[in-house]
């Protein structure tokens, strides 16, 4: 097959195309399983294969795919028409940043397949965990297990050859209840990074039971608790929701694909500018973000991007100046002409395509905050007055432009004169994205950091779903609204 590949991309190159890449699938699989209240609700199952081609040609992309691969030449045939007809209505002609020709492999470290792994073990774990789950106050306990794998092997037009294998594993647990006013609750847990390796090893029995036992405690306060109080006060955010905060206000708002415009689904684009690079305070000195695809043992890490460029740790704020976006081969060209200068020095190796029959775009690699100076935890609560630490993501919303958010989470744990007091329900904060982040007063050193992981990312018409990481420390904000 990848003789085949390689044969029919020299042969678009000599018809006129001016890049060709083949991206194969040999094989990409799933399995999802679910029990809820004890009993087995989802078990599936899925398997797909098959390649998908992009054709450059007169600055215009065609693109195909199939999971029959019987006739391999129709389908580049298909890729370089496309390709053709659209050159005949571009408006602004394609450029791709200058790489080189790779030779590479890239695995995803694990130990035991998942997939090598009985079913009726699986299901044992899951009947384990429920046991745990059903204690007095919950009404309803969820306990999930999902598992990808995929093999994907890259050749391009330029001379890089790549082979990916991809194990990918997200178990989590969650307990939900009513409360007097017949309103629901739930607290819910998903392990973080754990070791060097995430296969079927990293579903811990031991860590499951202690944090079920964590989570029915909590979200019983949380049944019992008064209502999160309306006003303004110091905001300390835990992994569980510094991940979300994260995600949505400088991951999603740094997509250069979003600044240009081209991104308007999923809560529209970005309220970025090509302008701000190097001159926007994005928030405090106390906040570097990165763009990090080499942290190891994350699904944001994946060697080589589907560009063929290799994994990247980009800066994007440096201590509280925009610098950087998450970028692909295509866009920083098109930045750097729109801008009339230089402001991105080639890919930053962050364009993916979530399955063979889908085009590459630029998607969030491990987007990581550096920890800060300010201590653990309870030296952080120890140092503030007014406040009050949110965990959990309940509920989301989003400015159309990333512009300001509004996030509820599962429970708060109110701080006065540097003690915490008690717990809060109905927990909810809310801000302008660039006021937000130069409020942030105080972020944690290394034993706060944890690298939190994210199946579900999406974005993209038709949707990707995609994987990755977010390395965070706890990070306190200073006069946020909350309880509205």
């Amino acid at each position: 097959m990848r003789k085949k590949l390689q044969e029919q991309i020299e042969r678009l190159k000599k018809a006129g195309a001016t890049y060709v890449d083949a991206r194969w699938y040999p094989v990409e699989e799933s399995n999802y399983l679910m029990m809820w209240n004890g009993n087995l609700k989802n078990a599936t199952s899925s398997r797909e294969s098959g390649v998908g081609i992009r054709a450059l040609y007169k600055g215009a992309w065609g693109f195909s795919a199939s999971s029959d691969v019987s006739n391999i030449g129709a389908l580049f045939n298909k890729a370089f028409d496309n390709a053709r007809v659209a050159a005949q209505r571009v408006t602004f002609p394609v450029r791709l940043a200058e790489k080189e020709a790779v030779q590479g492999s890239f695995s995803s470290p694990n130990r035991i397949d998942p997939f090598a792994v009985s079913l009726s073990d699986k299901i044992s774990f899951l009947k384990d965990l429920d046991e745990k789950l059903n204690k007095p106050g919950v009404t309803q306990r969820v306990s999930e297990l999902i598992f990808m794998r995929k093999q994907i092997v890259y050749i391009d037009s330029e001379g890089s050859e790549i082979e990916k294998k991809i194990i990918e594993v997200f178990p989590s647990i969650q307990v939900m209840g009513v409360d007097s006013q017949g309103e629901s609750h739930s607290r819910k847990f998903s392990p973080a990074l754990m070791g060097e390796t995430r296969g079927w090893e990293t579903v811990n029995q031991q860590l499951f039971s202690e944090n079920a036992e964590r989570i029915v405690r909590e979200m019983n306060e949380v049944l019992v608790a008064d209502d999160c109080p309306k006003e303004d006060r110091s905001v300390i955010l835990l992994p569980g929701i510094m991940y979300l905060q994260t995600h949505e206000t400088i991951g999603h708002a740094l997509e250069l694909d979003r600044i240009l415009g081209y991104e308007l689904g999923f809560a529209g684009g970005s309220f970025v500018t090509l302008n701000d690079f190097g001159n926007l305070q994005y928030g405090s000195t106390k906040l570097t973000a990165r763009a990090d695809a080499t942290l190891p043992n994350s699904p944001g890490s994946f060697g080589y991007d589907d560009d063929g460029v290799p994994a990247q740790d980009n800066l994007l704020i440096d201590k509280g100046i925009l610098v950087g976006a998450i970028t692909g081969r295509q866009m920083v060209e098109e930045a750097n002409a729109r801008s009339h200068k230089q402001i991105f020095n080639g890919s930053g190796g962050a364009n993916r395509a979530t399955a063979f029959y889908r085009v590459p775009i630029e998607r969030m690699t491990n987007i990581n905050i550096d920890p800060g100076n300010d201590g653990s935890l309870e030296d952080i609560v120890k140092n503030t007055e007014k406040g009050i630490i949110l965990d959990g993501d309940k509920s989301w919303s989003i400015g159309s432009n990333r512009e300001q958010f509004h996030f509820a989470t599962d429970i708060g744990w109110l701080v006065e004169n540097g003690q915490i007091t008690r717990v809060v329900k109905n927990s909810t904060y809310k801000g302008e994205t660039v006021k937000f982040y130069n409020s942030l007063s105080a972020v944690g050193d290394q034993s706060t950091w944890e690298v939190r992981y994210v199946d579900n990312c999406g974005k993209g018409q038709p949707n990707q779903i995609m994987q990755l990481g977010h390395g965070i420390p706890v990070c306190r904000f200073d006069n946020v609204r909350i309880g509205e």
